[in-house]
C-alpha cells in the first residue's frame, strides 16, 4: 500500500473556492495538527475578505484526529442500536499502561515505569497506525519485543472486558462501522498539509471514498510552479548569536510590512525555548517597563508553538505547594513560597506582614516541615507581626486535612477533596487574575476533571498517590495561553509543515542537528521499522523525511533564510549536508538600541563618593535605635559598612533552614548549660565538695532545662534519638569542662550572663558578660565561653576580630586582672587569654612572660592600646563612617550578611571575587 494515496490532488485556491460555497458544499478539510488548522482558517478568512465579503459561513477545518473523534462522538450519541466502547483519554491510557507494566513480572524490577509505559504506548500506536502486528511473526523478537507483546495482550484484554477503546484503534472502529453510522457525513474530504499517510489513515480514506465521499489531497501550490524566492544561508557564531540575528531579522520584516507572515523554524525548539523567549522579547519588545510588577502586560508580536508544562506556571505551582503542605511533609522553601503567594487568600492585604513572618520563622524552621509545625510557628510570631487571614486559613486547612485526607479513595473523590481544599485556603486569591492566569486556571480545572476520569482504569489510592498522579498529569500537560493573531510564528519542524509565509528563517541547521536523528522504538524490531518505512524508524527514513521538509521550506515563502552556528562550546560545527550547497550570505540587518542603552543615553549621570551616614548624637537617648552590643564593635572593626547596615539599618540576610543544630545553636546550648551550673554551684569550693552522684543529677537537670528551652523553637529537632544524643553530649562536655575548672584555685562566680550598660567613648552599648570570677585575693577575671579555639591575636590590633573581652575589661571591669576565652570543646577544653599576674588561670602566663609583652611594654600599655582602639572604633561608628572597607578581603566578606547591599564584588571586581572564593 502506498504511503501517499492516489486521490485527486487540488491546490489551496481551489480549496478556498469550494469552502466559500458554504455549508451546502458539505466539505471538510483535515490537517495533520491543530496549529495548521487554525492557520488555514485564518487564511480562508483573509481570502473571504479579499472577496469583499463582510459575513460568511465558517469553514469546517480541523485536525485529522479531531475529525475521527467527531465521527465517533456522532456514532456514540446517535440513535443507532449498536453499543460503542468508551473512548479513553490520553491520561487514562497512560495510567492503564503503567498499571499493566507495574503488575507484570518485568515491571517488578523496572526503575522507571512511567518512561517505559511511554515507549510501550508509542509502540502500540505505531503498530496499529502502520499495521505492524501481523508482521511481527516474520522478524526475530528480542526480550523487549516479547515483553511488549505480553503487555499489549494485557492492554487489549482489559479494554475489551471494560468495553473501552483508545485513539490507536479508533480509526479501525470507524472504518468497520462507518457505513452504518447515522450521522451527517461530508460529501468531500480534503487532506491538506500531509507529508505522508499511515496505512491506517489510508484505509479510512479509502472507506470514505467507497461510501461516496470525494477524497482529495491539497497542496499550497501546483507541482512545478516556480516561485521567485530569495534564498540565503547565514553562518552565525553560536546558538545565541543565531537567535539574536533571527530576532533582529524578524523585527525588521515586521516593521517593513505589518501584514507580513513571518515564520521562524527551530528543529531543537524544546531545548532553546527559554533562550528564544528571552532574546526575542528583548529585541521585539524593547520597552522593558512592560515587564515591571503591576504594569499592564502587552501582547508580544511573536508566538511559540511549543507550550511548557502546566506546573511551570506560578498559579499551578502554588496549587501543588498547598497540596504538598496538606500532605505528610513539605520542604520549607516550598512552604515559604506558598506563604508569600498572591494566590493564597489574603495574599494581597497581608503581603508585607507575611514577608516579615517568613523571614522570622525561617530562623526556627527545619528544611522539611509539617503543616502542624508551620501553623505553630505562625502562631508564635513575635515583634507585632500579625497574619490573621493566614492563621485562619492554615487552621482550617489543618482541620480539613484531619477530616478528609486519609484512607483510600477513587480519583474522582480525591478530585472533589482537592477542589474543596483549594477553596479552604482562598485559592486563587483576591487579586483579579490577568488573561494568562485566567486561562491557566481554566486549564487547571480541565486537568482536575481529566484526573477524575481515572476511576475507569485505577483502583482506590491514597492522598499522596493521588497528588503524585495529579502532578504528573499536570506536568505532562503542555500549555500555552491563547494570544491574538501575531505576525511572527516560532515553530518546531512538524508544526511548520504545510504552512505558508512571506518570510521564513530556519535556524540550527548544523550537521549535528539536521537531518534529524532516527528514533526507532525500542519495543519494535528495528528491521520491521525499516521495512515499514516509519518516518523516524531508521537513518534512511529520517534522512528522507528531513529532505522532504527542507524542500517544503524552499517553496513556502518568498524569502527563505537557512542558518547554522559555527560553534557549540569548544566544538566546531559544520553546516548540514542538506544546505551546504547554498552559497553563504551576509544579511544587511539594522542595529537596534536596547531599552537600557536608550535610558542611559538620555540620562545625565553624576558620580560622587558617599560613604558617610548621618552622625549619631552623643546622648544615649538619641542612640536608642542602635542595637548590637559588643557585636557592633566587632562588626565595625570588620567593616564599617557592615556595622551601619546591621546595627542602624537592621539589615540581615534570610536564614536558610538547616538540619540538626548549627554552630551558633550549639554555642547557645553550651552557654546556657554552664550558666545554669554556676548559678547552682557559685564557688569553686562547692564544685570540689559536690559528690559524683549529685553532680550527675545537677548536669542532667541543667542540660534538660537548656534543651527544653531551645525545644520551644525547634521541637522537631529535639525529639527522639537526637535529643538523647545531644543531651548526653552536653553532659559529657560539661563534665569535662568542670574537671578543668577543678585544677584552679579558689574562685567565686560574681556574674554570669549578666546584662550591663556600658560606654566606650561616647557610644552607649548594652552588653551581656558570659562570666566574671573573683579570686580569693579579690582580683577579677573576665571569661567568655567559646566552642571553637580562638587566637589571642584576635583580641589585639586596631581592628580586633574578637573585641568583646577588651571591651568588657575597659568599659565594665577596668580593674580586672585577666581576660580569657574558656574553650569548651570535646577533648580540647582549656583557657586562652592574657593575664596581668601569674597563676591566675591554668596555662596562662603572666603578662611579663607572654609573647604579647614584646608588642606592649606593660599591662597598662596594653589596656591603653585597647582603650584607644575601641574608642576610635566607637567614634568612627558615631561619626557615620560607612566605608565598604573589609579588614581582610575576601575572608571578612565570606560569611557576611550584607554582601548584596554593599556590592563589594562590584567595587573590587567580580573576577577577583570568583578567583578568591569560587562564586560571585
Amino acid at each position: 500500500m502506498s504511503a501517499y494515496p492516489q486521490f485527486l490532488q487540488v491546490f489551496l485556491p481551489d480549496v478556498f473556492k469550494r469552502l466559500a460555497i458554504g455549508l451546502s458544499a458539505n466539505t471538510t478539510v483535515v490537517t495533520p495538527n491543530r496549529r495548521l488548522a487554525l492557520a488555514l482558517k485564518n487564511q480562508f478568512d483573509h481570502f473571504q475578505v479579499t472577496q469583499k465579503l463582510s459575513v460568511w459561513e465558517s469553514a469546517d477545518i480541523l485536525p485529522f484526529s479531531a475529525f475521527i473523534e467527531r465521527v465517533y462522538e456522532g456514532a456514540l450519541y446517535s440513535a443507532s442500536n449498536r453499543q460503542y466502547p468508551v473512548l479513553l483519554t490520553a491520561t487514562q491510557v497512560r495510567a492503564l499502561w503503567e498499571s499493566i507494566i507495574a503488575d507484570s513480572e518485568v515491571g517488578k524490577v523496572l526503575l522507571a515505569i512511567p518512561q517505559t509505559a511511554k515507549f510501550a504506548h508509542e509502540a502500540w500506536q505505531l503498530a496499529h497506525a502502520w499495521r505492524l502486528f501481523p508482521k511481527l511473526k516474520d522478524y526475530p523478537l528480542d526480550e523487549d519485543s516479547n515483553v511488549f507483546q505480553e503487555w499489549a495482550r494485557g492492554f487489549k484484554h482489559i479494554t475489551y472486558q471494560q468495553q473501552q477503546i483508545d485513539d490507536a484503534r479508533l480509526y479501525d472502529l470507524i472504518v468497520e462501522s462507518y457505513e452504518n453510522i447515522p450521522i451527517k457525513k461530508p460529501e468531500c474530504l480534503i487532506c491538506y498539509g500531509f507529508d505522508t499517510f499511515t496505512p491506517q489513515q489510508i484505509e479510512f480514506l479509502e472507506k470514505l471514498a467507497a461510501t461516496g465521499c470525494e477524497v482529495m489531497t491539497a497542496h499550497p501550490s501546483a507541482p512545478g510552479q516556480t516561485r521567485n524566492i530569495n534564498l540565503q544561508r547565514v553562518v552565525c557564531i553560536d546558538n545565541q548569536d543565531e537567535i539574536q540575528h533571527a530576532a533582529i531579522w524578524a523585527r525588521a520584516r515586521v516593521e517593513g510590512n505589518h501584514a507580513a507572515r513571518i515564520g521562524v523554524v527551530v528543529p531543537s525548539l524544546a531545548k532553546y525555548r527559554h533562550t528564544i523567549q528571552r532574546i526575542f522579547s528583548s529585541v521585539m519588545e524593547p520597552n522593558a517597563l512592560s515587564a515591571l510588577p503591576g504594569a499592564m502586560r502587552r501582547t508580544a508580536p511573536f508566538n511559540m508553538s511549543l507550550g511548557v508544562a502546566l506546573t511551570s506556571y506560578p498559579l499551578i505551582n502554588a496549587v501543588f505547594q498547598a497540596l504538598a503542605l496538606a500532605g505528610a511533609r513539605i520542604e520549607f522553601e516550598r512552604a515559604s513560597l506558598l506563604l508569600r503567594s498572591p494566590f493564597l487568600g489574603g495574599g494581597e492585604v497581608e503581603k508585607d506582614s507575611r514577608a516579615l513572618l517568613d523571614a522570622q520563622i525561617r530562623k526556627w524552621a527545619e528544611p522539611v516541615i509539617t503543616l502542624k509545625r508551620l501553623l505553630a510557628m505562625v502562631k508564635l510570631a513575635k515583634g507585632g507581626i500579625s497574619c490573621a487571614h493566614l492563621t485562619q486559613q492554615l487552621s482550617a486547612l489543618a482541620e480539613f486535612r484531619q477530616m478528609n485526607l486519609h484512607g483510600l479513595k477513587k480519583p474522582s473523590a480525591w478530585a472533589k477533596d482537592i477542589s474543596a481544599l483549594l477553596q479552604v485556603i482562598g485559592f486563587p486569591g483576591e487579586r483579579t487574575l490577568d488573561s494568562t492566569e485566567y486561562q491557566t486556571l481554566k486549564k487547571w480545572h480541565e486537568v482536575v476533571a481529566d484526573f477524575a476520569t481515572l476511576d475507569q482504569v485505577m483502583a482506590s489510592i491514597s492522598y499522596d498517590q493521588a497528588i503524585s498522579r495529579l502532578r504528573r498529569v499536570a506536568t505532562e500537560t503542555l500549555f500555552q495561553p491563547e494570544t491574538p493573531d501575531v505576525p511572527v510564528q516560532i515553530l518546531g519542524v512538524l508544526e511548520a509543515a504545510g504552512m505558508e509565509f512571506d518570510h521564513l528563517w530556519v535556524m540550527g541547521l548544523s550537521e549535528e542537528v539536521w537531518p534529524l536523528h532516527s528514533r526507532p522504538n525500542p519495543f519494535l524490531p528495528a528491521g520491521l521499522q525499516r521495512t515499514a518505512k516509519l518516518p523516524m524508524g531508521s537513518t534512511d527514513e529520517s534522512l528522507a523525511f528531513s529532505q522532504r521538509l527542507t524542500n517544503d521550506w524552499l517553496s513556502c515563502a518568498d524569502e527563505v533564510v537557512f542558518s547554522h552556528p559555527s560553534w557549540s562550546g569548544d566544538q566546531k560545527l559544520k553546516p548540514s549536508s542538506l544546505i551546504k550547497h547554498i552559497s553563504e550570505a551576509t544579511l544587511d540587518l539594522p542595529v537596534y538600541t536596547n531599552h537600557r542603552d536608550l535610558i542611559q543615553r538620555v540620562g545625565s549621570l553624576e558620580c560622587f563618593m558617599d560613604s558617610a551616614a548621618p552622625a549619631l548624637s552623643d546622648s544615649k537617648e538619641r542612640q536608642d535605635g542602635v542595637t548590637g552590643g559588643a557585636a557592633l564593635i566587632k562588626d565595625y572593626a570588620a567593616c564599617p559598612f557592615r556595622a551601619l547596615a546591621k546595627h542602624r539599618l537592621k539589615a540581615e540576610s534570610l536564614r536558610v533552614p538547616h538540619t540538626g543544630l548549627n554552630a551558633m545553636e550549639r554555642g547557645i546550648l553550651v552557654h546556657d548549660v554552664l550558666a545554669q551550673i554556676w548559678r547552682q554551684l557559685k564557688t569553686k569550693t562547692a564544685l570540689d565538695q559536690v559528690s559524683a552522684g549529685e553532680l550527675e543529677r545537677l548536669l542532667k537537670y541543667v542540660v534538660s532545662g537548656a534543651v527544653a528551652h531551645i525545644r520551644q523553637e525547634r521541637p522537631e529537632i529535639f525529639s527522639g534519638r537526637f535529643a538523647e544524643i545531644e543531651q548526653r553530649r552536653l553532659i559529657n562536655l560539661a563534665r569535662e569542662w568542670l574537671e578543668e575548672e577543678k585544677t584552679r584555685g579558689y574562685f567565686t562566680i560574681v556574674a554570669t550572663e549578666e546584662k550591663r550598660s556600658i560606654r566606650i567613648g561616647k557610644l552607649a552599648l548594652t552588653t551581656r558578660l558570659d562570666r566574671i570570677d573573683e579570686l580569693a585575693d579579690g582580683q577579677r577575671i573576665i571569661i567568655d565561653y567559646k566552642t571553637q579555639k580562638p587566637s589571642i591575636n584576635a583580641m589585639l590590633g586596631e581592628r580586633p576580630d574578637e573585641p568583646q573581652l577588651p571591651l568588657y575589661l575597659i568599659a565594665a571591669e577596668p580593674d580586672a586582672a585577666a581576660v580569657a576565652f574558656a574553650v569548651v570543646k570535646t577533648r580540647g577544653v582549656g583557657f586562652i587569654g592574657i593575664a596581668r599576674d601569674e597563676d591566675l588561670l591554668p596555662g596562662i602566663k603572666a603578662f611579663a612572660e607572654s609573647l604579647q609583652h614584646k608588642q606592649y611594654e606593660s599591662w597598662t600599655v596594653l589596656l591603653e592600646s585597647w582603650r584607644n582602639s575601641l574608642e576610635t572604633l566607637a567614634k568612627g561608628f558615631l561619626s557615620g563612617n560607612a566605608n565598604v572597607d573589609p579588614k581582610n578581603y575576601p575572608m571578612t566578606c565570606h560569611y557576611c550578611d550584607v554582601q548584596p547591599f554593599c556590592r563589594i564584588y562590584e567595587k573590587i571586581g567580580a573576577g577577583s571575587a570568583v578567583q578568591d572564593d569560587g562564586h560571585e
